[in-house]
């Protein structure tokens, strides 16, 4: 199941690359990126799109690197059976 899981991730994103690409070709018209009050030089809408893409990847990449819970350590649990075990004579 862990490789058909795989190999369907795999084919969405290459058929997700395969249409940025498609869209990219086909739109190669200058845009310029506005926001709030500041621009941005004009760029083929296919470069900015590429561009917001891979930079949302790596944000999805370490956001959750950042937002990480710390792990329970397991040292308190087992030191507790071990006093319990101590308390008996084999």
């Amino acid at each position: 199941m862990n490789i058909l899981t795989n190999l369907i991730a795999s084919l969405l994103v290459a058929v997700w690359m395969v249409t940025l690409a498609v869209f990219s070709i086909q739109n190669i018209t200058p845009v310029s990126l506005k926001f709030l009050l500041f621009e941005s030089i004009q760029f083929p809408l296919g470069v900015l799109l590429s561009g917001c893409a891979a930079g949302g990847i790596i944000a999805g990449a370490i956001a959750p690197l950042l937002v990480a819970r710390p792990r329970k350590s397991n040292r308190r649990r087992y030191s507790a059976r071990n006093d319990d075990l101590e308390e008996f004579d084999f």
